[in-house]
């Protein structure tokens, strides 16, 4: 895992997590790579399937996921400390918790559902759940959100302003001539 910096915690939000400075990540500085470090195994994105489905008991993200109690407990203990989900008590004596999203894990959702489609059409033969909007099928698509027109892959125009490093790569690799 990469270096975390010191929290950010500010007064409206005290329950913000540690973030990584991206400069410490191998290869390119980019979010990408940071986000992954957090959520980029099997159980953490299924962890938080379950825990959006309303599942945030121990016992029921063991059953969901199919994982060992020993890999959930772990990845359990990275995503509360990055911030994606938060313990919550159900029962005080004895003390039960459960694990809720917090704000940075909702926003997950959108990934969640980009998954969930690019699964339906190119990983398994028949889809085993459904999304619907409404009283129709739910497809997820990206807008803008300053102009709200739909966006493609095209209309992305992309800057690196890591120190360094332009598209291609770091500026400073004799092995990629330049011109």
């Amino acid at each position: 895992m990469a270096r975390r910096t010191e929290p950010a915690a500010t007064a409206t939000d005290p329950h913000e997590a540690a973030r990584i400075d991206p400069a410490t990540l191998p290869g390119r500085p980019c979010s990408i790579a940071a986000a992954l470090d957090v959520v980029g195994d099997r159980w953490s994105l299924l962890i938080v399937r379950e825990v959006m489905f309303g599942n945030g008991r121990f016992t029921q993200l063991v059953r969901n996921t199919g994982a060992p109690r020993d890999r959930i407990a772990a990845r359990l203990r990275t995503l509360v400390d990055a911030g994606v989900l938060e313990r919550h008590a159900y029962q005080d004596s004895p003390r039960r918790e459960e694990y809720r999203l917090t704000q940075a894990g909702r926003e997950l959702g959108s990934v969640t559902s980009a998954l969930l489609a690019w699964g339906d059409k190119w990983a398994v033969s028949t889809p085993p759940m459904r999304q619907t909007h409404h009283d129709h099928a739910f497809t997820p698509s990206v807008h803008c959100a300053e102009c709200g027109e739909p966006v493609t892959r095209s209309d992305i125009v992309r800057e690196v302003v890591a120190d360094g490093w332009d598209l291609r790569g770091p500026l400073d690799d004799a092995d990629d001539a330049r011109s």
